[in-house]
């Protein structure tokens, strides 16, 4: 009895410090790798501003969430993000059709090559990343309201009669069901209607879908439509879950690419695979499980050390390892997509 207790706290701590952080991390990091992965697949290349989209559209979320606030406008128990929500969205969609129209327009009527792509969307990512920071400055900004939790942890200790509580913030079930909806909402675009398919045709074989009569300035919009719709949402669930600091989101860039060319860059289901072995990769290599193998151990046991493996100071270069093994072992990763060229 004593060690199926000392069991139970054990994963209740690992679900509390990993297991959930992860799975909200994860839903994030594969809503911002799709938008990644779609525009690699069908626009070939790699949008290095796709961090910042995140970062300007959710900035939007955040302004228009305060004057909400101020105005006493709200949805409790849920927050008044989800609000503020479709605003962020329209106007990042409206940025990247733009940045599109003045940008990358202009290089695709060249046939420009890939690398052309990269480094203009370079130059994208720093214009978005000063504008966010212009207008909203860089510090942190918390813009979450509502109710907190879901689950805490003295309401669990009392339900269980264990030590250790399980907390569930309210953010991070916000996180996994709109993520749910939002990728099967996709899913069903993508399979089902005949823009959907077009954008697959056009993704698979470009000059055998033009001649098949595919609009391909419509393909296009569509394309960076929906990456600035998936950008906005992940922005906004992870501001929600954490902070909003733009250059944070700068950061991301890293471990949504590795979440991308994990499961194979150019494929959606990849991309949403890829996101939660990124996530739950990083957490686990930067969680102290000193106090979790105690519970584990034999009574009175405890580890000298944290049993950490890597600092959370080097959570993003688990990213990069990750990044960099898969290029080297299976460049097209998990599910096959393309090959970075």
């Amino acid at each position: 009895m004593y060690e199926t207790f000392e069991l139970l706290n054990a994963l209740a701590l690992m679900s509390n410090f990993v297991f959930v952080p992860a799975l909200s991390y994860g839903s994030q990091l594969a809503l911002g790798a799709l938008g990644i992965t779609l525009v690699f697949g069908i626009l070939r290349f790699a949008n290095f501003a796709h961090g910042d989209l995140m970062a300007f559209g959710t900035m939007v979320v955040v302004l228009v969430t305060y004057w909400l606030q101020a105005q006493g406008i709200g949805i409790d128990p849920l927050p008044t993000a989800l609000l503020a929500l479709p605003i962020g969205i329209v106007v990042a969609v409206a940025a990247s059709l733009a940045i599109d129209r003045t940008v990358f327009r202009f290089y695709r009527r060249r046939r420009a090559a890939p690398v052309i792509f990269v480094v203009a969307s370079v130059g994208v990512m720093y214009v978005l990343n000063g504008v966010t920071r212009f207008i909203i400055g860089p510090d942190d900004q918390r813009f979450a309201d509502g109710e907190r939790f879901l689950i805490n942890a003295r309401d669990f200790k009392e339900m269980t009669g264990l030590a250790e509580g399980v907390t569930i913030k309210l953010s991070q079930g916000v996180t996994v069901v709109v993520a749910i909806a939002v990728v099967a909402a996709l899913f069903w675009f993508l399979q089902r209607t005949r823009t959907g398919k077009a954008m697959r045709a056009y993704s698979d074989n470009e000059d055998l879908a033009l001649l098949s009569g595919i609009n391909p300035d419509r393909v296009v919009a569509v394309t960076w439509i929906i990456a600035a719709v998936l950008a906005t949402i992940a922005g906004t669930l992870y501001g929600l879950d954490k902070s909003f600091k733009p250059f944070t989101y700068f950061q991301l860039i890293l471990p949504m690419f590795a979440a991308a060319i994990v499961g194979g860059i150019g494929q959606p289901v990849g991309a949403i695979v890829g996101g939660y072995i990124v996530a739950f990769s990083e957490v686990m290599v930067t969680y102290a499980y000193k106090k979790a193998l105690a519970y584990l151990g034999p009574g009175g046991w405890e580890p000298e050390g944290l049993m950490q493996i890597l600092s959370t100071e080097y959570k993003f270069a688990v990213s990069f390892i990750i990044l960099v093994i898969v290029l080297l072992v299976r460049p097209t990763g998990i599910f096959r997509g393309k090959v970075i060229t």
